[in-house]
C-alpha cells in the first residue's frame, strides 16, 4: 500500500508539471491552431536566464519572476518577428519554423550557457513527509510545484471566462475574420497569445528543473509528454490539458513503479492511442457543428 500511495503522488507531481507544458501548447493552439515545437526550448532558455540569476546571488523569487517577464517577452517577439511574416501561407510553413526554432534556441542556450548539467535549486525542501512508519514521496518541492501550477489553472481560467480581454481572445480564436470586422485587433491578440504561452512554458520549464538539474535538452521528454496530454484531452481544451496531464503523468508512474522505467515512453502512447480510438479529437474537444 505505502508503493501505491508513493507511486500515486509522484505521478500526481508529475502529471501537474506536464499538465502546465500541456496549457503553453494549447493556448497557442487556440489562437493560432498551430502547435508550437519551440515551446520547450523556450522553456529552456528562460530557466537558463533564472539559473544565471540565482549564481548571481539574485533571491530565488526575483529569478522565477525574470525568466516568466523574459518567457512573455520571447514569446512576443518570436510571434511577431517569426511567425506573423508566415501567416496567410500554408500551414506547414509554421510548424517549419517552430521546428527549426526548437533547434536554434536549444544551440544557442549551448554556446551561451554550456552543455554541462547543472544543477538547479529549490526554494523548499527536498526532503520526503514521514507519517507514522511510511515515507511518503511528498516533499515541500512537489507541494510548491502543485500550488504553483494551481496558480496558474486559476488565473488562465479567471483571464478566459471573467475579463473582457480573455473573451476578446476567444473570440477571435473562433473566428478571426469576424472579429476583424467587429473592430478587433487580432493580429494583438495573436501576439499576447504567443506571450502568454511563452510565460506559461517558463513556469512549466523551471518547476521541472526545480530541485534537479539542466542542461540544454532537458525538456526534450516533456515536450514529447506534453504533446501527448494537451492531444489526450483536447487540443483546444485548458481544461483538457490538466486532466491529460495527471493521467499521463499518473500513468507513467504506475508504469515505472510497476513494470519497468524503460516502457514509460511505450505506456504514453498506448494511453494516447486508447483515448484517440475511444474519442478522436480528445477527451475535453468541443464539437464543431457543420452547416450543410
Amino acid at each position: 500500500m505505502q508503493h501505491f500511495i508513493n507511486v500515486l503522488l509522484n505521478g500526481i507531481t508529475q502529471g501537474i508539471v506536464i499538465a502546465a507544458f500541456a496549457l503553453a501548447l494549447v493556448l497557442i493552439f487556440r489562437s493560432t491552431r498551430v502547435v508550437n515545437f519551440a515551446q520547450g526550448s523556450q522553456a529552456m532558455f528562460t530557466t537558463y536566464i533564472a539559473l544565471t540569476l540565482l549564481n548571481r546571488d539574485f533571491p530565488y523569487w526575483a529569478a522565477f519572476g525574470a525568466a516568466l517577464a523574459a518567457g512573455f517577452l520571447l514569446g512576443a517577439v518570436l510571434e511577431r518577428f517569426v511567425i506573423r511574416p508566415l501567416e496567410g501561407g500554408m500551414e506547414l510553413n509554421i510548424v517549419i519554423a517552430t521546428l527549426g526554432l526548437y533547434v536554434a534556441i536549444q544551440a544557442l542556450a549551448a554556446i551561451l550557457f554550456g552543455s554541462d548539467y547543472q544543477s538547479f535549486p529549490s526554494p523548499v525542501g527536498v526532503s520526503g513527509f514521514q507519517v507514522g512508519d511510511v515515507n511518503l514521496a511528498l516533499t515541500p518541492t512537489s507541494i510548491f510545484v502543485l500550488c504553483t501550477v494551481g496558480v496558474v489553472v486559476v488565473g488562465l481560467t479567471l483571464l478566459f471566462q471573467k475579463t473582457q480581454l480573455g473573451l476578446t481572445m476567444r473570440a477571435a480564436a473562433f473566428d478571426g475574420e469576424v472579429s476583424r470586422i467587429l473592430g478587433v485587433k487580432v493580429s494583438h491578440l495573436l501576439t499576447f497569445g504567443w506571450a502568454l504561452a511563452g510565460l506559461v512554458g517558463s513556469v512549466a520549464g523551471i518547476l521541472v528543473a526545480t530541485g534537479s538539474f539542466i542542461y540544454p535538452s532537458y525538456m526534450e521528454s516533456l515536450i514529447a509528454f506534453g504533446f501527448i496530454a494537451a492531444v489526450i484531452g483536447g487540443l483546444d481544451s485548458p481544461v483538457g490539458a490538466v486532466v491529460g496531464g495527471l493521467i499521463l503523468g499518473v500513468a507513467n508512474s504506475l508504469v515505472s513503479g510497476y513494470l519497468d522505467p524503460g516502457l514509460v515512453t511505450i505506456g504514453a502512447f498506448v494511453v494516447l492511442i486508447a483515448v484517440l480510438i475511444l474519442k478522436p479529437g480528445g477527451l475535453f474537444s468541443s464539437t464543431k457543428a457543420r452547416r450543410v
